[in-house]
């Protein structure tokens, strides 16, 4: 399996701070510790993941590396390390090698082809937005194909010559006893060919890090963490790859009046307590506008009213959700000495028969006296 882009391991945008790497990756440690998750070898795998993007991105030099190669830049069993001519490949190196020997491929060249990394963008967007769907145009950093040596990595009017390691192979060999190792060239990178006039602009990378302007199309009813695929937008590949892909994560913005579950939105209302008591009928806000609710008499705070298909078209079901409200009884405040009048004179009638009047009441305290017995 290919590995993930290490910011996309960590949740965290290509252009992120060392602060906002640390932060990501002490809370992936945290959640996903061996020691906080027991055998759980997903968890395990995770806290290995992340450990290793950490290792990478938090180290400038293996950052810009990775910035310009991808995992390529970071591998050595991939790219290739700096005196490596001297030791062995990997496993899959020295086997791969015995057994083109043994079946007359010993003169091939291995593809140094690699595909570009893909990249992650975290946008946030307002629930009305998630709702309705909208447009919006995002800037990415990211390394592109350079413009004045079209990535061949040479000065204009130049071009690579053929590495005199590898004699333009990308692969070199090494005899070991009765085996035959052959490893990526620790000299061009694999690439077969050397940069002797290398290009200003790019300094004979091939690629330049710059911003992209790019129009996402959010479609009705995406959710936290919903996904947006953009083909071929990630980085460029290298010596002729295919380009990554850009991963655009949704985050929806807390609403001032509104939770989303699902399809589902959930809202408080407060009523009076006079409304409560006599029944009567209140706006609620909706997302298309206000409606109307009608209010029985003797409605009890908390209860919940439902408005059907008031809620969010989900992006895969198609069915529209619901508006949940529950009302609050908003207890009076700052009173004058009239409503204290009223509200006592109202008081003092209830208590001459509290059960026929607080009903809830009357059972709380039957349930109470059962509790502590005769």
């Amino acid at each position: 399996m290919a590995k993930r882009d290490y910011y996309e391991v960590l949740g965290v945008n290509r252009d992120a701070s060392d602060d906002d790497i640390k932060k990501a990756y002490r809370r992936l440690a945290m959640k996903h510790h061996p020691d906080r998750n027991p055998d759980n070898a997903d968890s395990e795998a995770l806290f290995k993941e992340a450990k290793e993007a950490y290792e990478v991105l938090s180290d400038p030099q293996k950052r810009a590396a990775y910035d310009s190669y991808g995992h390529a830049g970071v591998d050595p069993s991939v790219a290739g390390a700096a005196g490596a001519g001297a030791g062995f490949g990997g496993f899959a190196d020295a086997f791969g090698d015995i057994f083109g020997e043994i079946f007359g491929n010993a003169g091939g060249r291995r593809s140094n082809v690699y595909r570009g990394a893909d990249l992650r963008y975290n946008l946030e967007i307002t629930l009305e937005e998630a709702a309705r769907g909208t447009e919006t145009r995002i800037r990415i950093p990211t390394m592109d194909e350079c413009e004045t040596c079209h990535g061949t990595g040479s000065k204009p009017g130049t071009s690579p010559k053929t590495c005199t390691t590898c004699g333009g192979h990308g692969q070199v060999r090494m005899q070991q006893g009765f085996f035959s190792i052959q490893q990526t060239c620790p000299r061009c990178h694999g690439s077969g060919k050397m940069i002797t006039d290398p290009c200003g602009t790019c300094g004979g990378v091939g690629r330049t890090k710059r911003q992209k302007t790019l129009s996402v199309k959010i479609p009705a009813g995406v959710d936290e963490g919903d996904r947006i695929r953009l083909s071929g937008e990630g980085e460029a590949g290298m010596n002729g790859g295919p380009g990554g892909d850009l991963y655009v994560v949704i985050h929806i913005q807390e609403h001032a009046v509104f939770q989303r579950d699902q399809n589902d939105l959930l809202c408080e209302m407060p009523i009076s307590f006079t409304t409560a008591a006599l029944g009567g009928e209140i706006e609620v806000p909706t997302l298309d506008g206000a409606a109307k609710i009608r209010i029985p008499a003797e409605t009890q705070s908390g209860r919940l009213f439902r408005l059907r298909g008031k809620g969010i078209k989900g992006v895969r079901s198609g069915t529209h959700g619901d508006l949940l409200c529950r009302v609050m009884v908003e207890t009076p405040v700052n009173l004058t000495p009239r409503q204290r009048e009223l509200l006592e004179e109202l008081e003092s009638i209830n208590a001459r028969d509290a059960s026929a009047h607080n009903p809830r009441a009357k059972s709380w305290m039957d349930k109470v006296k059962e509790f502590f017995g005769p």
